[in-house]
């Protein structure tokens, strides 16, 4: 890839997803800024990554984001990857749920990529981690469902809004990951089945299959890609 020597901030960096979108991206000779709430598992990182940058911040606190990140300067990509999910029946969701799910998977978008807006060089790419929940309805992922078509819905404003600027803009939509929580939700046959029953390649994604769309998307050679909705879904959507 086109990324040695480029400066990238990842938030949602402590686990899962954004903990190995950083470490590929760290042995691409990447300077990678990795962005978590948990200082535990950002220590964690840096002992197997020791030139990466690191900003403990709790993204649900808007001025305290701000203040946190006023200081990164001349950004050549962001992955917004932070996020939560509250997988219930809607009728036992709380506003407790509610707010956060919004706080996290949207409102913090916003924020981070607003705050970060005068970092990003022209000609930059902004990736944003969203789900194939944004476009089709699962059981229990009501309140999660609506924060990734919301942000979605921001993916295509802001690439309509940057594209002056020649910033990028898109989204990375999978559907089940098999990282520790993926595995841990869905290892009943029972919960699992239904889902897989609609997948033709029969099995569910795998975190280098995002991690490597992600890097595809941040680097030149998806330079006419922009506004769009990458979906990783193993054609689930066809059947």
């Amino acid at each position: 890839m086109d990324l040695k020597n480029k400066t990238i901030l990842v938030t949602g960096a402590g686990q899962g997803i954004g903990n190995a979108i950083c470490k590929s991206l760290y042995d691409l000779e990447v300077n990678v800024i990795a962005v978590s709430r948990t200082l535990q598992n950002l220590e964690l990182l840096k002992q197997e990554c020791p030139k990466i940058q690191v900003i403990q911040v709790d993204l649900n606190d808007w001025n305290g984001t701000r203040d946190a990140l006023c200081n990164v300067n001349s950004l050549d990509g962001l992955v917004n990857n932070a996020g939560v999910a509250y997988i219930k029946p809607f009728s036992e969701l709380t506003e407790e749920d509610f707010d956060n799910t919004f706080n996290v998977n949207i409102k913090a978008v916003f924020n981070v990529t607003q705050t970060l807006l005068p970092s990003l060089k022209n000609g930059s790419s902004i990736v944003n981690v969203s789900s194939l929940a944004s476009s089709r309805s699962f059981f229990g992922h009501s309140a999660y469902s609506a924060t990734k078509a919301a942000l979605d819905s921001l993916t295509k404003s802001l690439a309509l809004e940057l594209g002056e600027r020649k910033i990028r803009v898109n989204s990375v939509n999978p559907t089940v990951i098999m990282t520790e929580m993926g595995k841990a939700n869905w290892s009943s046959p029972s919960k699992a089945n239904p889902v897989l029953n609609h997948i033709p390649l029969k099995r569910f994604g795998e975190v280098n299959e995002v991690v490597n769309s992600v890097i595809f998307l941040l680097s030149d050679k998806s330079s006419y890609i922009n506004g769009h909705h990458l979906l990783l879904e193993g054609g689930y959507c066809v059947s």
